[in-house]
């Protein structure tokens, strides 16, 4: 039995390795092609947190938070869907070694959809002292529809670079015998603080009347790259 599995194994490897030769040996054509866009944001994630300290104690989280969902639905955001709470956290360290009162603060993620809404939303929580507002992330809704989209037209500009190239040759073009995809995107705003925003925001203090500047994020970078091998007949 041990002679005979030895005798096996070498026969199998040498299967597996005529096959891999023979897909190798066809007469094939290999080329790579790669398309991107550039798209705006359209969910944009804000941190808020509520802090005692920020009021230096006379207001409480529970009374800014009603203040702030007051004032976010003034301004037409359906805080029940676009507001939800991260985090409730108390200071006991503070309180431990110093036997203060303890400071409570709570945290939130807003999602808005324009930097216009956000600026709106960052100048009216001003207004009722919350300023600890910060970019947490920006998404584009229908990336996986996007990507898929790039991934069709980079197929056909694969095909079109391909039967460029065997034309001059005066052969045919064969079916495909291999793909494959790497797809990217590129969101320069991930993880940065909202400091344009931030700075029409501190602006408004002077003037309650300025409205916030009308802009936009940097767009961002969606791109697919595929490389296909065809079969030449």
């Amino acid at each position: 039995m041990k002679k005979l599995a030895l005798f096996l194994l070498p026969f199998i490897s040498f299967c597996g390795m005529s096959q891999t030769k023979n897909f190798i040996d066809q007469a094939h054509l290999e080329t790579t092609a790669k398309v991107d866009t550039l798209v705006s944001p359209d969910r944009i994630y804000l941190n808020i947190t509520i802090s005692e300290k920020d009021t230096k104690g006379k207001i409480s989280p529970e009374e800014l938070e009603n203040n702030m969902n007051n004032k976010l639905k003034s301004m037409g955001i359906a805080t029940d869907k676009q507001l939800v709470l991260k985090d409730l956290s108390s200071n006991f360290q503070k309180y431990f070694f110093k036997q203060q009162d303890i400071q409570k603060s709570k945290n939130y993620s807003l999602v808005v959809n324009s930097a216009l809404t956000a600026g709106k939303v960052m100048m009216g929580l001003e207004q009722i002292n919350i300023s600890n507002i910060s970019l947490e992330k920006t998404e584009y809704a229908n990336m996986e529809s996007l990507l898929l989209t790039l991934k069709s037209k980079a197929i056909k500009k694969a095909k079109m670079q391909a039967l460029a190239m065997t034309k001059p040759l005066n052969q045919a073009l064969g079916n495909a015998l291999y793909i494959s995809d790497n797809s990217n995107f590129m969101n320069p705003y991930n993880n940065r603080m909202l400091g344009i925003q931030m700075k029409t925001a501190k602006a408004s203090q002077e003037n309650d009347s300025l409205p916030p500047i009308d802009i936009e994020f940097e767009k961002i970078l969606v791109e697919t790259e595929v490389r296909v091998v065809f079969k030449l007949d």
